[in-house]
């Protein structure tokens, strides 16, 4: 029985969690690349902004995590503009496939 609730113990901290820590485990300056896609978007130019670098760095992440790296980089002024934080937060992960989730706010 001992062994049994220690390798459940053990397979359970190994699993991944689904539900995102609230962090951001991106380095908040690699979001930079952000700054064109934003600008292409807020600007409203014609065609699709190229995205790819900055939707390449958040991929993979649940939309919490997503949010909470795009804020950290919005509200630390890296993407270079004065912005309206959940416009701009928005925007941002539309382009990448992601959702703000609801009642997100930006720490």
């Amino acid at each position: 029985m001992a062994l049994f609730l220690a390798l459940n113990l053990l397979f359970f901290s190994m699993a991944p969690s689904t539900g995102g820590s609230g962090k951001c485990p991106i380095d908040a300056l690699k979001l930079g690349v952000c700054a064109d896609v934003l600008a292409n978007l807020l600007n409203l130019k014609l065609g699709s902004p190229p995205v790819q670098p900055c939707c390449s760095l958040i991929n993979g992440l649940v939309d919490v995590e997503a949010a909470v790296c795009l804020c950290t980089a919005i509200k630390a002024n890296i993407l270079g503009i004065n912005l309206n934080v959940p416009v701009s937060l928005s925007l941002l992960l539309n382009a990448c496939n992601h959702k703000l989730p609801s009642g997100f706010q930006c720490p």
